[in-house]
C-alpha cells in the first residue's frame, strides 16, 4: 500500500505582505498545538545573502532565533545561487526535516524559486514580465562573453551543463544554444528538464498567499521602506561600497532597495529621490509578483487571521 505523501506548507505572497509574521505566527500554533519542532524554508532569492539584512527585510534576529532556518543570510555576495539550486537543496532539506520527526515551513516570496521546489519546473514559455527582464539581462550578459571569448566557449558551456539539449541539435544555430544557456543560467535547470518538466517532488504542497488590498499593501511598502531606511539601510550599503561591491558587478546587490542606495552614494541621486524611488519600485515589483501569484491556481489566498490560520493548520499534519 502506498503512503500518501506528506504535505508541506507553502506561505508566499508579494513584498511586505506579511509573510515572516505569518510563518512565524503558523510555526508556533504548530508547536504549541500538536507538540512538533517546525524548522523554515525561506525562498527569498535575496535574503539568502550575508551583509544586507536591512536591505533585504531578513527575519530580526530574535525570529532567527526562534525557529531553525534555512537559506537566510547564508551565502557570500559574490556566491551563484538560482532557483533550480534552490529547488533541489529544498527538497533534500525538506526529506532531512521530515526524517527527524519535526515540520518543515517554506516562506518567501520569490514565484521562482517557489515553483522550482514544488513543481520541479516552471513555465519558460510565460509571458511574465520579471521572468522576461531576467532572462534579456542574462543573455546580454552570453552575448558578451560570446565576443570576449568566442562561440565555441559558449558551445563547451552548454556542453557542460546541458547536454541532452547540446546532443539533440541536428544543426547548431547561435541563438538557440544562447537561448538554452539563458534559461540554465537564469534558472539553474537545464531546458532540455524543462521541456520534460518530470523531476518528482516527493511532498504535496499547500501554497497559501495573503490577500491584502493594492493600496493598504502600497501603504505597507512605503512605511517599511521608511523603517529600513531609519535603521540604517544606507550604512549598511556604504559598507559594502568601501570594500569595493556593488550591484554593477554583484548579481546578488542588482535588487530594489540597494541599487537605489548605490545610485544615491555614488552622486546620482538625491536622499530624497532615492527614498521615492526604492518606495516606487518595491511597488512594481509587488505588483509583478501579484500577476505571477496569481496565475497559480494551486495558491489560496488567506489573511493572517486566527480563523485562517486554523484552516491552513487543518489537515496539513495528517499522515506525518
Amino acid at each position: 500500500m502506498q503512503h500518501p505523501k506528506p504535505k508541506i506548507l507553502v506561505i508566499t505572497g508579494p513584498t511586505a505582505s506579511g509573510k515572516t509574521d505569518l510563518a512565524l505566527k503558523l510555526a508556533k500554533e504548530i508547536e504549541n498545538n500538536y507538540g512538533k519542532k517546525v524548522e523554515i524554508i525561506s525562498a527569498d532569492s535575496r535574503q539568502v545573502y550575508k551583509y544586507i539584512p536591512i536591505t533585504t527585510a531578513q527575519p530580526a534576529a530574535e525570529e532567527l532565533d526562534q525557529f531553525k532556518h534555512y537559506f537566510v543570510n547564508e551565502l557570500e555576495l559574490d556566491a551563484e545561487f538560482n532557483a533550480g539550486e534552490f529547488g533541489s537543496k529544498a527538497r533534500i532539506l525538506i526529506d532531512k526535516i521530515l526524517s527527524e520527526g519535526k515540520i518543515p515551513l517554506v516562506s518567501g516570496g520569490s514565484g521562482l524559486y517557489i515553483n522550482s521546489l514544488v513543481y520541479g519546473f516552471f513555465e519558460i514559455g510565460s509571458d511574465d514580465k520579471q521572468l522576461d527582464e531576467k532572462f534579456k539581462s542574462k543573455r546580454d550578459e552570453i552575448y558578451k562573453i560570446k565576443d570576449e571569448k568566442g562561440f565555441e566557449y559558449l558551445l563547451d558551456e552548454l556542453k557542460r551543463h546541458d547536454p541532452l539539449t547540446f546532443n539533440r541539435m541536428t544543426e547548431i544555430k547561435e541563438r538557440r544554444v544562447i537561448r538554452a544557456l539563458e534559461v540554465f543560467y537564469v534558472t539553474g535547470i537545464p531546458i532540455s528538464v524543462h521541456q520534460s518538466k518530470k523531476i518528482e517532488v516527493d511532498f504535496e504542497p499547500r501554497l497559501y498567499a495573503i490577500q491584502t488590498e493594492r493600496s493598504e499593501l502600497y501603504d505597507r511598502i512605503n512605511k517599511r521602506t521608511d523603517v529600513m531606511l531609519s535603521a540604517g539601510m544606507i550604512e549598511e550599503i556604504e559598507r559594502l561600497k568601501s570594500n569595493g561591491y556593488h550591484y554593477k558587478t554583484h548579481n546578488s546587490l542588482n535588487t530594489v532597495g540597494a541599487k537605489e542606495v548605490f545610485d544615491y552614494l555614488d552622486g546620482i541621486l538625491t536622499k530624497e529621490r532615492m527614498r521615492e524611488l526604492i518606495k516606487q519600485n518595491t511597488r512594481r515589483f509587488a505588483k509583478r509578483q501579484m500577476t505571477w501569484f496569481r496565475r497559480d491556481g494551486n495558491i489560496k489566498w488567506i489573511s493572517n487571521s486566527a480563523k485562517d490560520r486554523a484552516e491552513v493548520l487543518d489537515g496539513i499534519l495528517e499522515n506525518q
